[in-house]
């Protein structure tokens, strides 16, 4: 099958004259000629970046997926292939009913007309890894009812090996290949992959999701139906919006548009800031707007965390940007080991301030977070910044953001709305509160702790006295030992003399 699926690869590069990316190197210019008469004939008109686009697209869901990954990462890509990428959408036919019916029946263990009062066998959506159907439960709740597709596993498996030789050929074709970690990329697609093809794992994520924002008003998340959920079927609270990305729509129901462009940029800092934990796919296609104005979160699959220092590292340079601070933002890529530790601060400032200072004091329109992003890459290649695979997540969703903000509010200031929050969160980190809150967080521990401490000293202090008495015996056994050695090394000597002088008696 993987023989197959590599056949039909190759097949497609060649249809869309994928091999001048492999053919350009001059590492290869025995192959070049040998491809040439192959390729000579074939009539292409279409701009590189286009083609690559039609040729994911072409090979199916997963290879959109990863191409969809693969645009964030403006420091592997040219401009215009990212540019490009970032337009791949992952639209999907459904697969057949009959399955549809056979996985549930299978999963259940009974009929479908057991299990639900009614399924709509007809899709409301469809994606690369799962489709979702409308159902209503035997109490009259109506749910959301997202089932796996049939053996996508076999073909996820077989597909993310031929990326990771794909990814081995990059570290040697490109020069700064082993820096941009292309393989690392690879296995953070894989994880992502592997996580959605539990729709146990989604569903947990989606549980915490709700839990994180249970009483906001700002973003719903669907309630999970335990009791019907597997790996293979998830099952959730049916929700009722309008697309984000329907601006009339929204507008015409009479939602303020820049009041909901603000509420997007505080539900993504504080998912990111405040929980370490945000939806990675925010995509116009994962989100709705209720009739209230409020945001509805949907498709849980692939969900990004953050560290504790991941989260300081980002709200530090955030901040530092914010107050134009260029110079706090080397230091800290200094601090965090991103640089080599050779690096001048004043020429790695300067080179930030370049970039960053020209995008202050603009609406969003005017600004490309796109282009920026590619220029803060090549100041990274120039410095030797070393990629850090945990975030790239976090960089496709700041572009998702972008996106969103830009078809609601272009003239929204991001700065402006982002810099309160960022702020506030420094100070519950750093500062009085933050010592309040570790003081509170810790109390239960200490009162479990101090009573206990007196035993503790005791028995540490009888310890510390056995410790004493085994060293001191220890130091008496060596001493025996080596006076033992030196009354043998006497014998031996005593014994050497006596033979001697029984020798001259003798002669």
């Amino acid at each position: 099958m993987r023989l197959a699926r590599l056949v039909k690869i190759l097949w497609v590069a060649h249809r869309f004259g994928l091999d001048e990316f492999l053919l350009g190197s001059e590492q290869f210019p025995a192959l070049r000629r040998l491809v040439h008469p192959l390729s000579a004939r074939r009539k292409i008109e279409k701009p590189r970046a286009v083609r690559l686009r039609q040729a994911l697209e072409n090979l199916g869901p997963i290879f959109v997926k990863f191409g969809q990954v693969l645009s964030t990462r403006r420091d592997l890509l040219p401009p215009d292939i990212a540019d490009e990428l970032a337009r791949l959408q992952d639209s999907v036919p459904p697969f057949d009913s009959g399955l549809v019916v056979q996985t549930l029946e299978r999963v259940y263990g009974r009929p479908l007309r057991q299990v639900f009062a009614s399924f709509d066998i007809k899709p409301m959506a469809s994606a690369s890894v799962a489709q979702v159907h409308l159902a209503q439960l035997p109490d009259g709740t109506r749910a959301a009812v997202k089932i796996l597709r049939p053996k996508i596993d076999r073909v996820i498996a077989n597909d993310v090996a031929l990326l990771y030789s794909a990814a081995a050929l990059v570290e040697v074709l490109w020069k700064d290949g082993k820096r941009l970690k292309p393989r690392a990329v690879v296995a953070e697609f894989e994880r992502h992959l592997r996580d959605e093809l539990d729709l146990m794992l989604e569903a947990a994520n989606a549980s915490q999701l709700r839990r994180n924002f249970a009483g906001s008003p700002l973003l719903r998340v669907p309630e999970v139906y335990w009791d019907w959920c597997s790996s293979e079927v998830m099952v959730m609270e049916s929700m009722a919006g309008i697309p984000i990305s329907q601006v009339d729509a929204l507008r015409a129901q009479g939602v303020d548009l820049a009041r909901l462009a603000r509420s997007g940029v505080e539900i993504f800092f504080t998912q990111v800031f405040r929980d370490g934990f945000f939806h990675g796919d925010m995509h116009p296609g994962n989100i709705l707007v209720d009739a209230q104005g409020r945001y509805i979160a949907l498709d849980f699959g692939i969900m990004g965390t953050l560290s504790d220092a991941d989260k300081s590292y980002l709200a530090r340079n955030f901040l530092a940007f914010f107050r134009r601070d260029y110079r706090r933002v080397a230091q800290a890529h200094l601090e965090a080991g991103w640089v080599p530790r050779d690096t001048r601060v004043d020429e790695f400032e300067s080179a930030i301030r370049a970039v960053c200072e020209p995008i202050f004091d603009k609406p969003l329109k005017e600004i490309s977070f796109g282009r920026v992003l590619l220029r803060l890459f090549q100041t990274s290649r120039r410095f030797n910044v070393e990629i850090q695979p945990q975030l790239v997540l976090l960089q496709k969703t700041l572009l998702n953001i972008e996106g969103l903000g830009r078809e609601l509010d272009p003239d929204l200031d991001l700065w402006q709305t982002a810099k309160p929050y960022l702020e506030r969160w420094m100070s519950e980190q750093v500062g009085w509160r933050a010592l309040t809150r570790h003081m509170r967080e810790e109390a239960p521990h200490w009162g479990v702790a101090l009573p206990q401490l007196p035993r503790l000293l005791y028995r540490r202090l009888l310890a510390g006295d056995s410790d004493a008495i085994a060293a001191q015996l220890a130091s008496a056994a060596a001493e025996q030992k080596r006076q033992a050695r030196w009354l043998i090394a006497l014998s031996v000597v005593l014994a050497v003399l006596l033979v001697a002088q029984l020798i001259q008696l003798f002669v």
